[in-house]
């Protein structure tokens, strides 16, 4: 019998103006509605607009695995 992980998955949240990825209780990075068509994003400490909603939820992902991946230089 093969086992499964049972990691939690972040999860999209639609939101007022925007979406929320969050894990568990825990919020990774938002993306909002700052113009018409025109997307800012927030996460890991990281900041950028995108002209797309898609790729401004792929920039969230990208920048929470980045964070999940490097390793702080400030903390002991």
């Amino acid at each position: 019998m093969k086992r499964t992980s049972k990691k939690a998955k972040p999860v999209w949240e639609r939101a007022y103006k925007g979406h929320v990825l969050w894990l568990g209780k825990t919020k990774l990075g938002k993306v909002s509605l700052v113009e018409t068509e025109k997307y800012s994003w927030e996460a890991a400490g990281r900041t950028g607009v995108a002209a797309d909603l898609d790729k401004a939820k792929k920039a969230v992902e990208l920048a929470v695995l980045m964070a999940d991946k490097q390793l702080d230089l400030f903390k002991a």
